[in-house]
């Protein structure tokens, strides 16, 4: 079996990840295998500015999925904030012909997100068990 690895601040004890699907504007088809390398460099960034870690990353056309690590202090929708509007700004200052094409104005990303959290290593099916079996004081 696998170690999770528990990490440490002055008060708490933590193993939180959160994944996260951003698509783009209009679910276009805009990346390239060029703009998801450029794209997970800067997911990289701007999690380390939070002193969060991208675990995993990869994307299609017209959206990514990361994995990210973060510490129990930060908000997601600022990390969110932050990831999808410093990748626009950079993907679209670069002006790329596929994004330009088929995007128009500032946006890269849909205004919305999926988030899931995973945390601890256990299944969320075992967590449930086990909060289920403990004792009730009388």
């Amino acid at each position: 079996m696998k170690k999770t690895t528990v990490y440490h601040t002055r008060h708490c004890s933590y193993n939180l990840h959160v994944r996260l699907i951003f698509v783009t504007t209009y679910r276009r088809k805009v990346f390239t295998a060029r703009i998801i390398n450029e794209l997970k460099t800067i997911f990289e960034t701007v999690c380390l500015q939070f002193n969060a870690e991208l675990i995993e990353f990869d994307g299609e056309e017209d959206h990514v999925h990361l994995l990210i690590l973060y510490p129990p202090q930060l908000s997601i929708s600022e990390l969110v904030f932050r990831l999808k509007g410093t990748s626009s700004m950079l993907i679209r200052k670069r002006k790329y012909p596929t994004v330009r094409a088929k995007l128009w104005g500032n946006a890269l990303w849909s205004s919305s997100y999926f988030a899931s959290s995973y945390g601890g290593g256990a299944p969320i099916s075992i967590i449930r068990q086990y909060i289920e079996q403990q004792k009730t004081p009388d």
